[in-house]
């Protein structure tokens, strides 16, 4: 146990340290947050499979702890099986937490477009991609060879009552099959759930009509924000629902990702009320930007400087 003396002591070195080593002092503040950071690694995809393990070690360079993985342009785990994914990533010091996947075949919302990447080319989804209702089971077991203690649906069509009843009912299932694993099952948001279908908000239905222990919740805080949602205003009507955030930011006009801190997402109340929510884990995620590295930086520093 460390006494009063010793911490003073400490802190001393660590003042001086300051002055004789800034850049080590820098390093050591830097790691003063309360909790472990993790990237969603959709933030770099098109970069990423040129050199998976030299682009996750750059993660962890960066001060990154945790990691969720995403689909990418190489089959299974970034052109790896679950369990060889797990071991490159506890070899680079980080913790695989979490997986993203569709819920069902990709369907672009009505008046959407399809996000483009640094290259300014709209994103082609790989033709190896696997989703909830043709793949279940299968995606289960993967995620369970991977040791991964959650798994996420990315994205469900929702555009009509009868498309949030099939949703409801696909999540409800892998929600059984994920606690059957040992895995617990998240649903990730975009705007879209937040947008009347038939004067009913398909997010809201999917709350109430998926069970709260099988189908937890993976709030993405700047799609939240587009849609005028208040964050805390859900986690008080849920508490102990949402344990995943995606720290993401967005520009004022809400028409462009930022990096956390950078834009308009009020990220103070959020990350106050994160007790009643029931957070567990943070994944910064910014949809493919020009220099995803330099990004992920950015919001590295700025949550630290939040104290997160």
């Amino acid at each position: 146990m460390i006494n009063r003396r010793k911490f003073l002591a400490g802190s001393g070195a660590a003042a001086l340290s300051a002055l004789v080593l800034p850049t080590a002092a820098s390093a050591f503040f830097a790691e003063a947050g309360k909790h472990p950071l993790g990237v969603q690694l959709f933030t770099l995809f098109n970069i990423i499979e040129a050199d998976v393990k030299g682009n996750l070690k750059k993660v962890a360079d960066i001060g990154y702890k945790e990691i969720e993985s995403a689909f990418s342009k190489l089959p299974g785990y970034y052109g790896m099986k679950p369990k060889e994914f797990a071991s490159l990533c506890t070899e680079l010091g980080l913790s695989w937490k979490s997986h993203h996947v569709l819920g069902a075949p990709f369907k672009m919302p009505k008046g959407m477009k399809m996000p483009t990447g640094a290259d300014g080319k709209p994103l082609t989804l790989p033709a190896h991609m696997r989703n909830l209702r043709d793949d279940m089971q299968q995606l289960v077991d993967e995620a369970a060879q991977g040791g991964i203690p959650y798994l996420v649906c990315a994205n469900i069509p929702t555009e009509s009552l009868d498309e949030i009843k099939s949703a409801t009912e696909i999540l409800n299932k892998t929600g059984e099959a994920c606690k059957k694993a040992k895995i617990q099952f998240c649903y990730h948001n975009h705007d879209m759930e937040f947008k009347q279908v038939d004067g009913q908000i398909p997010y809201h239905l999917l709350l109430a009509d998926t069970q709260a222990d099988l189908v937890k919740m993976e709030l993405d805080l700047a799609w939240a924000t587009k849609a005028g949602v208040d964050p805390v205003t859900l986690f008080k009507a849920h508490p102990g629902r949402f344990p995943l955030l995606h720290v993401k930011d967005i520009s004022k006009d809400l028409s462009t990702l930022e990096p956390v801190g950078e834009g308009v997402v009020d990220f103070k109340p959020i990350f106050a009320n994160a007790k009643l929510a029931g957070v567990k884990h943070y994944f910064v995620e910014h949809d493919m930007p020009k220099d995803a590295f330099a990004s992920i930086a950015v919001s590295y520093k700025n949550l630290r400087a939040m104290g997160i």
